[in-house]
Parts: structure tokens; C-alpha cells; sequence
């Protein structure tokens, strides 16, 4: 699942970083990392930028780039766990 697919409110965990160019460093340094949970706040009323939380950063992201950070919604997680298929 891509990050700009999460709905407000609904938490993951980031998988991978695609090719975002310079971006990727910049994000990186803002605690954008694999492994860590990310949250959609709000998306703008046009549908771009969307605002998203990691830890107690909000920072505003295109949709396109978005589109390039897999995650892994935390409900999925959940329902793997209980299958005993996280592992």
C-alpha cells in the first residue's frame, strides 16, 4: 500500500522509500525511516499536499511523492498478528 492511499487518521508502518531524489535525504533527516509508524492527519481540500505525523512532526508531502513510500497499514498488521503470520 502506498502512503497517499491511507485515509485521515489511519496509521502504518513506512516498508520502503522509493526514488525521491534529494527529497529522500531531506525526509530522512526529518525522521522519515522505515520501521516507523506515519499517520495522515488531513489532506488538503484538493486532495495535495497531504499533512502527515511521524512521531511529533507534521510535515506537508506532495501526493506524488506520497506515492512513492510503501507502507503497511497498522489494521493489517493486527490481523496478521492474530493469524501468527508476522514472523
Amino acid at each position: 500500500m502506498k502512503l497517499n492511499e491511507l485515509r485521515p487518521k489511519q496509521k502504518a508502518i513506512i516498508r520502503a522509500i522509493g526514488d525521491l531524489g534529494e527529497l529522500k535525504d531531506r525526509l530522512t533527516e526529518l525522521g522519515v525511516l522505515c520501521g516507523e509508524p506515519v499517520q495522515i492527519v488531513r489532506i488538503a481540500p484538493l486532495g495535495d499536499p497531504l499533512e502527515i505525523r511521524i512521531g511529533d512532526e507534521h510535515l506537508a508531502l506532495r501526493r506524488e511523492d506520497a506515492e512513492k513510500i510503501e507502507v503497511e497499514a497498522i489494521s493489517q498488521l493486527r490481523r496478521r498478528e492474530r493469524k501468527g503470520g508476522l514472523f
